[in-house]
């Protein structure tokens, strides 16, 4: 049975940082693409981050670019997203989500999300 466990979440005030870790596990996780997605009240779920599975490349959408880290230990089977200078908007339930690859494509899990909110 797969299994991506969010850990991280909480309060925190803006201006400040968290680090959000994924633990996968039941999948051969080398061979996902790791995602974070967040979504906030009333609004659309949208990616955050993404690593590839082997050479690691990471993208980001432009409101967290500069601020915020993915990374992953595939020998922990675990994602990481460090974010720094939390902005209010930065609130939202944060979801960490595997994306298989090559023979894999076509498969897709989902964490339970955890909720990250920035307030004063």
């Amino acid at each position: 049975q797969v299994k991506l466990v969010e850990s991280g979440g909480g309060f925190v005030q803006p201006g400040g940082s968290l680090r959000l870790s994924c633990e996968a596990s039941g999948l051969s996780f080398s061979f996902y693409d790791m995602m974070w997605h967040r979504q906030a009240p009333g609004k659309e779920r949208e990616i955050v981050a993404s690593i590839t599975a082997g050479d690691g490349s990471t993208d980001y959408v432009d409101s967290v670019q500069g601020r915020f880290t993915i990374s992953r230990d595939n020998a922990k089977n675990t994602v990481y997203l460090q974010m720094i200078s939390l902005k209010p908007e930065d609130t939202a339930v944060y979801y960490c989500h595997a994306r298989g690859r090559g023979l894999l494509a076509g498969l897709n899990y989902w964490g339970q999300g955890t909720q990250v909110t920035v307030s004063l």
